[in-house]
């Protein structure tokens, strides 16, 4: 939902997610002289709260505790966006933009524009939601300062790390587990089905869900990646030993076999009518329920979720690497016109990969981009853009490249640390919690002209890689 409204010379601008709702501001020329900033008010529509809006920078010289919050009417925000993350799902919420004028120690709050925006329902067409994991890591230093202290303590001991504590756990999932295991108790009995086909099997609390769904007679299939002599096939197969050997089959691959989806369907004569799809980046484990960025994504279509079963078929039956391309290659030309495409990989002459580099191509106002990987030469140049061009960019990467942290144009750059090891201008020190690994950011995810009335979004488990593309 989007909504825009202009008072006083202030105009605001909602965007409005699942957890998340994005303030653009502008300001007219003739009311910028003397502005410090703007000072952001919310009225929850649920409960009644109306509150100040707090950021954790103050002016210089000011009594500040760094990582507490400061309402912006004190410390106006001093930027032309700014992102309300303590949202939820499928509510409304009013946002009154104030620009300040005065001195840092006498602010004076001008009245501005208010707006009106809804929070998307996880229960219609699509069901899209983001957990907390690194994006939210300076909360969770403020909200969790005993279990960061633990872990630090652990670690220059050189013992096992303390497991996270169930309440910081739920905080950092941010309802992508519950997402996970609702999707999966949809099926109640021997009339539904699931087929799930999946690189990292290993959450418990999925293992179990998938599990129940079996003993309730659902008819449960699962394709999981396998290798040679790869640690992630052993902790694949232990975690599917509850289910019989007809009912699981490896995906025996050289390289990955980076699925996460499951299918939902109702069992109709003996055979499946699929309903719905749960896709995303979004890997089975600790990691990437709790501790990656990542996404969960519901399509309640009869269409999209017969793509993702066909093709489910196809690797229960046992076809190889080169079986699958050709199978895809023939069944699942890349189309974009229709305004959905679900498409998958492995492809022939990298046609995926020139996809993505045209339409990130035809921008006209904006892209921006989360990405995980190293990713093929094309995207990045394409995410990069030219010299000066009129496009705003603005992304991260989780691995070091030239776009690890970029805005703006080629000639305007940056580097953004995905982590803050020591606290600087107010900001508490960051840890990666307990994460296995260094991908703080598993998002694959791009956005061509947000700004726009019609964006197009690229997102699910494709790494925007050679390899990813090839298979």
């Amino acid at each position: 939902m989007r909504e825009t409204e202009k008072k006083n010379g202030v105009s605001v601008r909602a965007y409005a997610g699942t957890t998340g709702i994005l303030l653009g501001m502008d300001i007219d020329q003739e009311r910028r002289e003397g502005l410090l900033g703007f000072a952001l008010e919310r009225l929850d529509g649920a409960s009644g709260e109306r509150e100040w809006l707090s950021g954790i920078v103050s002016f210089p010289d000011t009594d500040h505790e760094a990582g507490q919050p400061i309402p912006t009417n004190v410390a106006p925000v001093q930027r032309f966006r700014w992102s309300d993350y303590r949202v939820y799902p499928d509510t409304e919420y009013s946002y009154t933009v104030h620009p300040v004028y005065g001195s840092p120690a006498q602010p004076e709050v001008s009245e501005g524009p208010t707006v009106t925006v809804k929070t998307a329902d996880l229960g219609g067409e699509h069901g899209v939601l983001f957990n907390r994991a690194a994006a939210a890591s300076q909360a969770f230093s403020r909200r969790f300062p005993q279990v960061e202290e633990a872990i630090e303590t652990a670690r220059k001991e050189k013992r096992e790390l303390p497991p996270l504590p169930e309440e910081a756990l739920a905080w950092l999932s941010r309802g992508v587990l519950e997402q996970i295991v609702r999707f999966l108790e949809k099926a109640v009995d021997p009339t539904w089905a699931l087929d799930i086909a999946i690189y990292e099997y290993e959450l418990a609390d999925i293992v179990r869900a998938v599990e129940a769904a079996r003993d309730r007679g659902v008819q449960v299939r699962v394709v999981y990646h396998a290798k040679e002599d790869d640690e992630q096939t052993q902790i694949n197969e232990v975690n599917l030993l509850g289910l019989p050997p007809g009912a699981k089959r490896p995906r025996l691959t050289s390289r990955i076999c980076h699925h996460k989806f499951v299918v939902l369907s109702r069992m109709v004569a003996g055979e499946r009518r699929p309903e719905a799809v749960l896709c995303g980046s979004t890997n089975f484990t600790e990691n990437g329920v709790y501790r990656q960025a990542n996404v969960v994504h519901v399509l309640r279509r009869q269409d999209v979720a017969e793509r993702y079963l066909d093709l489910f078929e196809v690797l229960f039956a046992g076809a190889d690497v080169t079986a699958t391309r050709e199978y895809i290659n023939e069944h699942n030309p890349i189309d974009a016109s229709g305004g959905l495409f679900a498409g998958f990989s492995p492809r022939s002459g990298s046609v995926d990969l020139e996809a993505f580099v045209e339409e990130i191509g035809s921008a006209r106002r904006d892209v921006l981009f989360c990405t995980a990987f190293d990713l093929n030469d094309g995207i990045e140049q394409a995410l990069l853009g030219e010299p000066n061009d009129p496009i705003l960019r603005l992304g991260l990467q989780n691995s070091r490249s030239q776009i690890t942290g970029y805005h703006r144009d080629r000639t305007a750059d940056f580097v953004a640390t995905a982590m803050v090891p020591e606290g600087l201008e107010g900001y508490l020190r960051e840890s990666t919690a307990g994460q296995r690994g260094n991908i703080l950011i598993h998002t694959k995810l791009i956005i061509v002209d947000f700004t726009s009335e019609a964006p197009t979004v690229i997102s699910g488990s494709h790494n925007l890689s050679q390899s990813a593309s090839e298979g």
